[in-house]
């Protein structure tokens, strides 16, 4: 391979071996005058590894060292793992961001419009458009997925077709919004198609996800049987179920209550867009009260157990509006995230207490997901016939029962790389080519810092063994001036035999200073050293656990 021709390459800064944090690069050209796409910009949320951390971000350090050749940001759609960093970021990037309406509503609404938030250039695009940048061309096509206006990528360039297809699945009755347009993708395909960069979510599973019109007949027959109140808990962002929803409502003569105020946010741009035309308008919570038992419907949020939101609180009694009584009905019309099981379960287990019926996803087809079972994914290589796949949007599970399925349904070459692997994708086959650095950026209050930063660390480690502070007062001949003072922040009160800790602790500072020679006691460091370890090693016999242990010695 010669250095100086011009080639398609892929960087993926984010979503390859996880799912969200989606952030890919495309570059055209000879290696050091390329000209490059960003395609979304999305954030994932923080698991128990990263205590006190609510959102984690891609690493964009690559991006700065091209940001003059960087022509813009392009959306696939407006789930928060493909948007959510855009407003944490874009000072880096620095590009005119293009989205569709709804993309741009829902941006503008929540990140866009929130204090501090950066002045971003968006430029609107449309399903069955196509633009320029550079020497991309690009068409946006249409793809039915759980929020509006979901789109896949044709991005030609003179060294060849790549395919992004974003979030997608076919589903004949989206509810809200244009279905998948196999039409068009055959004529892509017909046109030629180097290399198909695609979901993974579903690979595990065979044949054909469920209709969200499938789910719209079923939530009509549970709301229309119900007797008592009935409340649906869903994905904020999924606007086909929502308006589902209130046609069930509204067939079996209830109106509708929205609680939460993501939920209240894609509604407005919902009825924007005019994707809720025809149906009534929403009720607030203060209209609960009102309305009789079986003339109500409430959608709410917390379907993932979020602490703050509606759900939660109605679980534990404790929402000012909402109060539910045996006999009444909950509907979980979601799936619960990897990760969420024990927040969502608390919930259920709190409803169940109450006297309420609920049904999930286990008992009723009340939820389908939005992205591709394998049957669907076969039906794209048919209509796209792509010479070469990459598995995107997965964990590596997900990313290689996709590689093993694309060789198995006879695609040429399959190449399955990492965040951070740059990927020549055309001429030729695939291959990776070089390295990009990557990593995981955390919002820490106002600040950005590295996921692996040590203050994260040391937090992880806080939260296991607690913290011991002591201030020690020294004169100049190295003699303790008074008692020192001791705080200790989750330790327990006493040892396995009842013993009292802080007399462990007070004990073993004590002995430690007695036990320095005259030349060390007047040594700061050295008494501060010296009765970090000893505490530390003391309390670990005493309890177990050795907890962080900070000493300030004062000179007086």
């Amino acid at each position: 391979m010669t250095h100086s021709r011009e080639e398609l390459v892929f960087v993926a800064l984010g979503g390859l071996g996880e799912i969200g944090r989606n952030a890919a690069l495309y570059g055209f050209g000879a290696p050091g005058r390329r000209k490059w796409i960003m395609v979304d910009c999305g954030l994932s949320f923080a698991g128990p590894d990263l205590p006190g951390i609510d959102l984690v971000f891609p690493d964009v350090s690559y991006i700065e060292k091209i940001r003059k050749d960087l022509l813009g940001l392009v959306i696939t759609h407006a789930h928060e793992d493909h948007i959510g960093a855009i407003a944490a970021l874009w000072p880096k990037l620095g590009c005119k961001v293009y989205a569709t309406r709804f993309a741009i509503g829902l941006l503008e609404a929540r990140r866009l419009g929130e204090p501090g938030a950066p002045k971003v250039e968006i430029e609107e695009i449309r399903q069955g458009g196509r633009f320029t940048l550079g020497p991309f061309d690009i068409e946006p096509v249409a793809m039915s997925h759980s929020i509006p206006e979901s789109c896949a990528l044709v991005l030609r360039t003179p060294g060849g077709t790549a395919v992004h297809t974003g979030d997608w699945k076919l589903d004949p009755e989206p509810g809200v919004g244009q279905p998948t347009d196999e039409a068009r993708l055959l004529a892509v395909g017909e046109e030629g198609v180097d290399v198909l960069i695609c979901d993974s979510t579903n690979i595990v599973r065979e044949g054909q996800s469920p209709s969200e019109g499938e789910v719209a007949r079923t939530l009509r027959e549970i709301i229309g049987n119900a007797s008592g109140r009935v409340v649906v808990t869903t994905f904020a962002s999924n606007l086909a179920r929502v308006k589902a929803v209130a046609l069930a409502a509204e067939a079996a003569g209830r109106s509708v209550i929205v609680v939460g105020r993501s939920l209240e946010r894609v509604i407005e741009v919902g009825r924007d867009c005019g994707y809720l035309d025809g149906v009534k308008p929403f009720l607030g919570p203060q209209s609960f009260s009102d309305l009789a038992r079986n003339k109500v419907v409430v959608i709410a949020t917390g379907s993932q157990g979020e602490q703050r939101a509606a759900m939660a609180r109605i679980g534990t009694r404790e929402h000012p509006s909402i109060k539910l009584a045996s006999g009444d009905t909950v509907i979980f019309s979601s799936r619960t995230i990897p990760g969420n099981e024990r927040e969502v379960n608390a919930i259920i287990n709190g409803l169940i207490d109450q006297g309420l019926e609920v049904i999930t996803d286990r008992l009723a087809l009340v939820h389908c997901s939005g992205h591709p079972r394998r049957g669907e994914v076969g039906r794209l290589y048919q209509l796209l016939k792509p010479k070469a796949l990459i598995p995107a949007h997965g964990e590596p599970l997900h990313l290689s029962e996709h590689a093993a399925f694309a060789k198995a349904e006879g695609i040429e070459h399959v190449l399955s790389p990492r965040d951070g692997d740059i990927v020549v994708l055309a001429p030729g086959a695939p291959a990776v080519i070089g390295q990009a650095p990557v990593g995981r950026m955390v919002e820490d209050g106002a600040v950005m810092i590295p996921a692996n930063d040590e203050a994260i660390a040391q937090r992880a480690r806080l939260a296991f063994a607690g913290v011991v502070s002591i201030a020690i007062a020294l004169t100049a001949k190295g003699e303790l001036a008074g008692d020192p003072d001791v705080v200790m922040s989750g330790v327990p009160e006493r040892d396995r035999n009842g013993a009292m800790l802080d007399a462990v602790v007070d004990e073993t500072i004590f002995s430690t200073i007695d036990g320095l020679s005259r030349a060390k006691r007047r040594d700061a460091d050295a008494v501060a050293n010296a009765v970090e370890r000893a505490v530390r090693s003391a309390l670990g016999q005493a309890w177990g656990k050795r907890p962080q242990v900070h000493v300030l010695i004062l000179e007086v």
